[in-house]
């Protein structure tokens, strides 16, 4: 009895144990009933949003094993360039910029969310790594991109357009057939290697040849874009991980070859044209002036147009002393502020090319003064020297194959005695006659004129006198034009001499400059 009892007591318990789950069950059904008719009406992209939003935290690495790295895969693509600032040492350009990396705790089913297999969602709700431009020298203009595109797998993928304002040491010695590598060092700010690894999304090689957005209409033409993976360390357990982008730009000089190389030749052949005026002739000398005039208040003119650079001093254009300050870790010599780095008191003095020239210039100008000053007319200018005429006007002329040169034609040195008794020339026999007693000793003959009176024999003496004394006057006279046209041959050579080293100078230089610009123009 007290057996059967026990089990009366135990079968109410059982039936009550099996009918109490689903009683329980049917009560949250009717009660969670509302709430799924409620989250069926609600559109399946903000179910989504909500369900990855519930549990995230932005502000923890997005990784299940904290062993493991996040890995960011990067992409550059160049827009255009936009200014190189060579006196700043700054280059701008336009980029497009993409980021991917995996995100283990945005993953979700597509087939519980009406198979969305991506989402948009902001991009301040999410973790984002920290990558920036190790060159940064000033924040650009550039348009904000509040959203991010994230895969069902985790695969965030950020892309935004920047505009990039960078430090690069520019190197403008070939201007204008100057071509300029300035980089683009991709790095966690942060997180070493450990933390964040970086990875490039595309091939090197499609990197390099893609050219498809790049506007082709400015000064600076696009030649590639190389890439480069480094690990470097700042400290022997602090170990970071870099992507640098090599963005390889020419300029394309035409511009600069019309409107600074075209004047700068033509003053040069008008400077060469100048030594075809006759060199006793002043005009040679201020024409030679005005061109270098000319020429410096050309160089004043396009002074703003001439670029400035802060390595070496450049064929044309202007230079400043000193070298550009790196930005960015793992340099020799950190940039103190992360926000300027470029060399400071620039200090511009005139390309090479432009000196040169009016070096040139000043040459041509100081061999004219010689020359004039060589064959100048004087009344008292000495006789040319036998040395100097044998050197001159017999070899230097056989050198230049200007034949032989004329010798002098000086007449012979008389005596003052001589010029003054001898009458000859003047058909008279002056130097015979004495005085007025002589006149009157000398014998006449049976039909002899008579003697001409004492007042006209005196005349005669005076006029005579007054003609040998001409006669003496024309003589030196004749000789200062002998020697002053000997000076004007020996003038006459030298110039011809001097100018034919000009003239190879010039051409020496001008074929150099040709050579080393079309070896840069088309390495």
């Amino acid at each position: 009895r007290p057996g059967k009892l026990t089990m009366l007591l135990w079968v109410p318990q059982a039936l009550l144990a099996l009918l109490l789950p689903t009683l329980l069950a049917q009560g949250e059904a009717r009660r969670w009933r509302p709430l799924q008719a409620q989250n069926a009406s609600r559109p399946a992209l903000r179910r989504l949003s909500d369900y990855l939003m519930a549990n995230y935290e932005k502000g923890v690495r997005p990784v299940r094993d904290w062993r493991k790295p996040t890995t960011v895969a990067i992409d550059v693509i160049i827009y255009a360039i936009l200014s190189v600032d060579e006196k700043n040492q700054v280059l701008t350009t336009y980029i497009w910029y993409r980021q991917y990396w995996t995100d283990e705790f945005l993953q979700w089913n597509p087939e519980d969310f009406d198979n969305i297999t991506k989402l948009s969602i902001p991009t301040e709700s999410i973790w984002v790594p920290d990558i920036l431009i190790n060159e940064f020298v000033d924040v650009g203009k550039s348009p904000s991109i509040p959203y991010v595109y994230v895969g069902h797998h985790g695969e965030v993928q950020n892309y935004k357009p920047l505009q990039v304002m960078t430090a690069c040491s520019l190197d403008i010695y070939n201007f204008p057939f100057d071509v300029q590598n300035c980089s683009l060092t991709f790095t966690s700010w942060l997180h070493t290697i450990q933390d964040i690894n970086i990875s490039l999304w595309r091939l090197p090689e499609k990197v390099k040849l893609d050219k498809t957005l790049f506007m082709n209409q400015g000064e600076w033409e696009l030649l590639g874009v190389l890439t480069q993976f480094r690990e470097f360390s700042m400290e022997d357990s602090s170990h970071y991980a870099e992507m640098k982008f090599y963005v390889v730009i020419r300029r394309r000089p035409l511009f600069y070859a019309v409107s600074l190389l075209l004047p700068s030749v033509f003053l040069m052949l008008m400077d060469i044209v100048g030594f075809y005026l006759p060199p006793d002739s002043g005009e040679r000398v201020s024409f030679k002036i005005t061109l270098l005039l000319g020429y410096s208040v050309f160089l004043i003119i396009v002074s703003d147009t001439l670029p400035a650079t802060a390595i070496g001093t450049p064929l044309i254009g202007k230079a400043h002393p000193g070298g550009s300050t790196r930005c960015g870790r793992g340099t020799e010599k950190p940039a103190p502020s992360r926000l300027r780095c470029v060399s400071p008191n620039p200090a511009p003095c005139t390309g090479v090319y432009f000196v040169v020239c009016m070096a040139l210039l000043v040459m041509s100008l100081a061999e004219t003064i010689f020359i004039v000053r060589l064959v100048h007319k004087q009344d008292l200018q000495q006789p040319v020297p036998a040395w100097l005429r044998r050197l001159v006007l017999e070899r230097g002329a056989l050198l230049l194959c200007l034949g032989e040169q004329p010798a002098s034609r000086r007449p012979p040195a008389t005596s003052p005695a001589t010029k003054t008794d001898d009458c000859s020339d003047m058909g008279n026999h002056c130097s015979h006659l004495g005085g007025p007693q002589d006149l009157e000793k000398t014998p006449r003959g049976r039909g002899s004129p008579p003697p001409p009176p004492r007042e006209a024999s005196l005349a005669m003496r005076g006029l005579l006198q007054e003609l040998a004394s001409i006669r003496r006057f024309l003589e030196k006279r004749d000789e200062n034009r002998e020697v002053a046209r000997e000076w004007l041959r020996v003038g006459s050579v030298l110039d011809r001499l001097l100018f034919r080293i000009y003239l190879v100078a010039v051409l020496a230089y001008s074929i150099t400059l040709i050579t080393l610009w079309s070896i840069w123009q088309y390495s």
